[in-house]
């Protein structure tokens, strides 16, 4: 997987003064356009589109000193419709206009070449299991929240905290399935995965019942799922759990993420210092 993720790297690399065909990366990798923007993002720590955006700036910022094209010139090469929208670019990287680097020669900042490489750390090995599901309902409430790769998420925090216990209570009653009891479920989450983009953050139940009023429901078609479990600190040992298994298990495993909610179970120690979790992650064979 990653030998094909470092090629289409190269694509990207061809293709900087076009425009860069996803499908065709998708193709390279021989994966999705989903997955390919979902393992980009977890390997590289920043969005496909964002990687290739500084790309682009840092090759253009080589050719503004460079001095032998006129800027309008270099601005159109690079995908920019005018010589406003790319000076606004470069200077939102750079920290300088491109008309005062030139004259200058100004100190530019770079955005490297990724390479990705097997990196084994530790002597664990990671707890999952693959489990085929029908379809069934997330049923509980719903918020609209940003995503946060590191540390507390406050938005989920003051939502949890404002839901009645009494809801909640009611909820468990419904649940039918697996993962039992409350969960969290996280939904329509952007391609990129950037920290602030926003997604739908359930705090209910999966089950096969309709949604009881006050409340929604998510319906998920049947599919498959990969479930891994960890012990830890928390939140850090769930966003870590996250982080290692799109660098470590879907490199080393035929699979490939697949568009679906996001399914958490989290049973806090007294005091909520350690957690038991449990992620449900919808994926897919990846073709032969």
């Amino acid at each position: 997987m990653l030998e094909r993720l470092n090629q289409a790297l190269e694509y990207i690399e061809r293709c900087l003064d076009q425009e860069i065909d996803v499908a065709e990366l998708a193709r390279i990798a021989t994966t999705s356009e989903y997955h390919l923007r979902r393992m980009f993002s977890a390997l590289a720590g920043t969005p496909l589109s964002e990687y290739v955006r500084r790309r682009r700036l840092t090759v253009a910022g080589a050719e503004v000193l460079a001095g032998r094209e006129s800027l309008l010139e270099i601005a159109v090469r690079y995908g920019y419709g005018s010589g406003e929208a790319f000076a606004r670019a470069f200077r939102a990287m750079h920290g300088v206009g491109p008309g005062e680097a030139r004259r200058t020669g100004a100190a530019l900042v770079s955005q490297p070449r990724l390479t990705f490489r097997l990196t084994v750390e530790g002597s664990s090995s990671m707890r999952y299991r693959v489990a085929e599901r029908p379809d069934f309902n997330v049923v509980g409430l719903r918020a609209r929240v940003p995503l946060v790769h590191a540390g507390p998420n406050q938005a989920i925090i003051d939502f949890v905290r404002g839901i009645d216990p009494q809801v909640l209570e009611r909820l468990g009653k419904l649940s039918d399935q697996e993962p039992q009891g409350v969960v969290a479920v996280c939904d329509d989450l952007d391609p990129s995965r950037a920290e602030g983009t926003e997604l739908d953050y359930y705090q209910g139940v999966i089950t096969s019942s309709a949604a009881p009023d006050g409340t929604v429901s998510l319906p998920v078609p049947a599919g498959t799922w990969a479930v891994f479990t960890t012990s830890g600190p928390a939140p850090q040992a769930i966003q870590e759990l996250w982080r290692d298994v799109f660098t470590q298990w879907f490199p080393s495993n035929p699979y490939r993420s697949r568009p679906g909610p996001e399914i958490l179970r989290v049973q806090l120690s007294p005091g909520g210092a350690e957690a038991d979790a449990e992620l449900w992650l919808p994926v897919e064979r990846e073709q032969d």
